[in-house]
């Protein structure tokens, strides 16, 4: 699975892990994040993020 890094602060999320402080569980690809997720750390909306090449 992709991982994805936010514009804003440089934040990876990694679908391995999911974001389980705010009820995302392991294993959620970046696509399937709720609408309105945002950036654990900074807030920015899913449009700041950009797909990481791995």
């Amino acid at each position: 699975m992709d991982k994805w890094e936010c514009l804003a602060c440089g934040y990876i999320y990694d679908p391995a892990v999911g974001d389980p402080d705010n009820g995302v569980p392991a294993g959620t690809r970046f696509e399937d994040l709720p609408y309105d997720w945002v950036c654990p750390e900074c807030g920015a909306d899913k449009a700041m993020f950009e797909k990481l090449d791995e």
